[in-house]
């Protein structure tokens, strides 16, 4: 499991490295075609990883539940972070790798409700929790790359 915790740091941090140089503008601008935005995307990364290993193996979420609310599966954008809230957002894309680790060599997930994806996969393991989650946030690393053509 530790390459997959690896593969997860590794791409929040290219994930971080595509937000250098950008405005809170320009992370919040939707271009036209896309349903989102850069921002949206980032914080979406944080509340996703959240739900698929933590709130279907029956735990509490680490992020709060209004960011949960704004950017979980099927939302669009609705609000605009300040400076200080995206940094927080960044913060806990950082760090949440981290704790799901020491959660998981803790064996704290001993329960997983099984989750049919939208891809067709079914999740029904912590395991296949965490690998399916890099598999998404490839997917939103790759939109967010996109996104950023169109700025």
């Amino acid at each position: 499991m530790n390459i997959q915790f690896d593969l997860l740091r590794t791409s929040r941090t290219l994930v971080l490295k595509e937000l250098e140089g950008l405005t809170l503008e320009q992370i919040h601008t939707t271009p036209a075609g896309f349903k989102n935005n850069i921002a949206w995307n980032v914080a979406h990364l944080v509340v996703t990883q959240q739900l698929l290993n933590y709130k279907l193996a029956g735990l509490n979420c680490l992020c709060p539940e209004e960011l949960i609310e704004d950017y979980k599966k099927g939302t669009v954008p609705t609000k605009t972070f300040t400076e200080e809230e995206f940094e927080e957002v960044k913060e806990l894309l950082l760090g949440l790798p981290d704790t799901l680790q020491e959660d998981y060599e803790a064996g704290i997930f001993e329960n997983y409700t099984e989750y049919p994806t939208s891809t067709g996969f079914v999740i029904n393991s912590i395991e296949a929790a965490i690998s399916f989650n890099n598999f998404h946030e490839g997917i939103h690393y790759g939109i967010i790359r996109s996104i950023k053509k169109f700025l």
